[in-house]
């Protein structure tokens, strides 16, 4: 197997906490690297340390290769940390588009609804602690923000 089919591979996993988004686009597939034996060795960074996501991940990846018969080792990768800028443009999108705030380095949290940049943050953290809860002003709905890190 060739890299680019392990990364291809790699864009069929999705992220279990946010399944519209797959591990190549959420940014922690750190490099791929294929090894003598006819495997691969796949660095993966975690979101933030003790995302309990983690191993669900690594698990995740192990399996989708087991399943086509390639074996691969899966590394945690610490240094340098894993930053939300490290999402892809198409994984923002992604997330907009499913009702959830993006990150962005901006005081004012955009609603994924409607648009408005009349929001409020209700609590820090949402349904996982890399979110955060926000209510709109105009619409009124709550939604998620995936907060910067």
């Amino acid at each position: 197997m060739l890299e680019r089919e392990v990364w291809q591979r790699l864009a069929e996993v999705p992220d279990p906490e946010i399944p519209i988004l797959n591990v190549v686009e959420l940014g922690i597939i750190r490099y791929v690297r294929l090894t003598g034996d006819g495997g691969a060795e796949i660095g993966v960074s975690p979101t933030y340390t003790g995302c309990p996501a983690t191993e669900v991940i690594h698990r995740s990846i192990r399996d989708h290769f087991r399943s086509s018969g390639l074996d691969v080792t899966v590394k945690s990768v610490l240094s340098p940390a894993w930053s939300s800028d490290w999402i892809a443009d198409s994984a923002r999108n992604k997330l907009r588009d499913y009702g959830i705030a993006p990150p962005q380095h901006a005081a004012c949290i955009p609603c994924p609804r409607c648009g408005s940049h009349g929001t409020t943050r209700i609590s820090e953290f949402g349904s996982t602690p890399c979110k955060a809860l926000h209510r709109c002003n105009e619409c009124l709905e709550p939604f998620e923000y995936f907060k910067c890190i």
